[in-house]
């Protein structure tokens, strides 16, 4: 089993996280190096990362590879709770993408653009809401929505890309979840 990927996209390292106690192979791509996009385009046409390739069979995109691998190893079980959990962080994760990608596009960001005031409506909302389900036990079990709850977190706070102060049950919750398997081996910092 090889898992495609970048030490620096949160997604990656959800997978990564989840996969702790499994044997994989890790290819670590530069996803913004012209050469190494050619590799990851040749693994998967979407050029984006993780990408699971499980014998002959590609998997595309983290949830799809959670829900695989889940399936053939038989880990967990998750509720509609969990799925509109790992929905809300999804769309964080996806806005915080967004907003990261047009810094690096050189583009100028104000509120007054509607593709960035819409992201910054939507993180907001979103931590709000993700807040109340700390503060109500939702992410208490090291499983695969508490997983990709700190690597959104984890990587926000490593881009700089959100002032999360506001949330004490999420701050909390990242820092129990420091002494978890493989965080410090995932950290994007390294």
């Amino acid at each position: 089993m090889k898992l495609v990927g970048s030490t620096t996209s949160p997604y990656v390292r959800r997978t990564r996280l989840w996969l702790a106690n499994e044997n994989y192979e890790f290819i670590n791509l530069n996803i913004f190096d012209a050469e190494e996009r050619k590799v990851l385009q040749s693994y998967n046409p979407a050029m984006k990362v993780p990408m699971l390739l499980d014998g002959d069979q590609p998997i595309f995109d983290s949830r799809v590879i959670f829900r695989y691998l889940n399936n053939k190893l038989q880990r967990e079980t998750l509720t509609w709770h969990d799925e509109n959990l790992l929905t809300l962080i999804d769309n964080a994760n996806d806005s915080l993408v967004t907003i990261l990608l047009s810094k690096r596009s050189g583009f100028e960001l104000n509120d007054d653009k509607l593709i960035i005031k819409l992201q910054h409506e939507r993180i907001n909302n979103t931590f709000a809401e993700l807040e109340q389900a700390a503060q109500n036990g939702d992410f208490d079990h090291w499983h695969y929505p508490a997983i990709c709850l700190f690597s959104l977190l984890d990587w926000t706070l490593f881009r700089e890309l959100h002032d999360l102060a506001a949330y004490p049950a999420l701050n909390a919750f990242k820092t129990s979840a420091m002494d978890k398997p493989m965080v410090t081996e995932t950290d994007p910092r390294l």
